[in-house]
């Protein structure tokens, strides 16, 4: 009798050990889309700390994480220690704050230059000690928006983090090109122009990702300013240009609430439009500012704690990233053209490499991309928030459409009076009869 019951507790314990090993498997999968180095690197992030940047004020109790996650969000910015078993059980990956006594966080980031290099050491490993070992975990948040003077500081505080927790993001975000240049004590960049403060940036930083922001969207009253729409995209390409050249992925941070009164409110069409130009560009994910109100208004979370209507337009944005997702983020950018009128004299015009012609009234942007299995692909953005684009192009080869509203694939055609693009909406198109290996049973699929 004790054989077969020996046998039978072997068993048990074997399939026990393979279950706990599955579990951690499937863990490890469901948070890669905010591993900086992986394949899936694609984050849909909150840009907003979830108690506040005072690190005393509560979380809306009826709108907190379980509404992020409900809003198609992949990645929750920012967190503390004591949220990660709820990020871990709702599937949100988590950008950790600084806590502790007499800690806050507005302040902290703040002071990285006036530290020794040992106390940036110490600073580092105890954020990391708080966070623990949950796989919920992917990164730390160090500063936003330093100058070029925080430079060596924060590249002490990266190495940090490279150093004692491997794998993991040190988070910061850069100004947009708006900031003031000009001397360190009198700007807010402390260089004499833009591109030498992104330079700076990945040479003394030795950064994992680049991080911007910009506003220019509802700063431009939905486009209608043409100089500040222009330095919208000029930023975009100016940061993709770097990170291409420097092999490193890049984030920006759109709106999506009022940022001043008079503004332009969230609509979905300009919030699909910061989302598919972003994309286009070759970005690898989309970030929000903000979804709590904070002082602001028409963000996804009203100054009351509840939802607003822009709450449902943020999540069907964030819908078909994520549906999307899964092909971007095997994608590598390689090239970004405009169709007239421009944004700007300086943009780069067709014809690529994937669309050599385009025609329409309205104007476009157009990323081309090339995938791992000799495959093509094109983005294509309509930039009018007033009307929907028809156009005329002509392509390399066939087209297939990504669904934005499953990943699936469809022949693209037009109808009897061309295509059809609403306000603010970018479709990618597949080119080609390339085998659809990112395809495959469990990579058309949302994170």
């Amino acid at each position: 009798m004790k054989r077969p019951f020996g046998l039978l507790n072997t068993i048990r314990w074997w399939m026990s050990c393979l279950s706990v090993a599955l579990v951690q498997i499937s863990t490890a999968s469901q948070f890669s889309f905010a591993d900086y180095s992986s394949p899936d690197f694609f984050p849909i992030l909150t840009w907003d700390p979830l108690h506040g940047w005072t690190g005393k004020s509560l979380e809306c109790e009826t709108n907190g994480l379980e509404s992020i996650a409900a809003c198609g969000f992949n990645c929750a910015g920012f967190v503390l220690p004591s949220d990660l078993p709820r990020c871990r059980k709702l599937g949100l990956a988590a950008i950790l704050l600084p806590s502790g006594a007499g800690v806050i966080p507005l302040n902290y980031q703040q002071e990285w230059r006036k530290l020794s290099d040992a106390k940036v050491e110490r600073r580092v490993k105890a954020m990391i000690r708080s966070g623990g070992s949950s796989p919920a975990l992917k990164g730390y948040f160090i500063m936003d928006e330093p100058a070029a003077r925080d430079f060596p500081a924060l590249g002490k505080a990266v190495a940090a983090v490279k150093k004692y927790a491997p794998g993991k993001l040190a988070y910061i975000n850069l100004f947009p090109n708006y900031a003031t240049l000009g001397a360190p004590d009198t700007s807010q960049l402390g260089t004499s122009n833009y591109t030498e403060y992104l330079e700076r940036f990945v040479s003394e930083v030795h950064p994992q990702i680049i991080s911007y922001d910009n506003y220019q969207v509802q700063y431009s009253n939905d486009l209608k300013d043409r100089g500040l729409a222009a330095s919208y995209f000029r930023n975009l390409l100016e940061v993709r240009r770097i990170g291409l050249k420097h092999h490193l992925p890049c984030l920006q941070i759109v709106a999506s609430n009022q940022l001043r009164p008079g503004h332009t409110i969230p609509s979905p069409q300009n919030l699909l439009f910061q989302a598919y130009t972003t994309l286009a560009a070759g970005f690898r994910g989309v970030t929000w500012y903000t979804y709590y109100a904070r002082g602001y208004f028409y963000s996804a979370i009203g100054p009351d704690g509840n939802k607003t209507v822009t709450w449902p337009y943020l999540r069907e944005v964030n819908r078909q990233v994520a549906s999307l997702a899964p092909f971007l983020s095997r994608l590598v950018s390689t090239g970004v053209f405009f169709s007239g009128p421009v944004p700007a004299d300086d943009m780069p015009t067709l014809p690529g490499k994937v669309v050599q012609e385009l025609t329409c009234a309205t104007p476009m942007m157009l990323g081309e991309f090339s995938g791992g299995h000799g495959e093509t692909y094109a983005m294509l953005v309509n930039l009018s928030l007033e009307h929907s684009a028809n156009f005329q192009m002509k392509a390399a080869d066939e087209l297939k459409q990504v669904s934005p509203a499953d990943g699936t694939l469809a022949v693209f055609k037009a109808g009897n009076d061309g295509f059809w693009l609403p306000a603010g909406q970018g479709i990618l198109l597949k080119c080609g009869h390339a085998a659809d290996a990112i395809n495959e049973p469990g990579r058309g699929k949302n994170h």
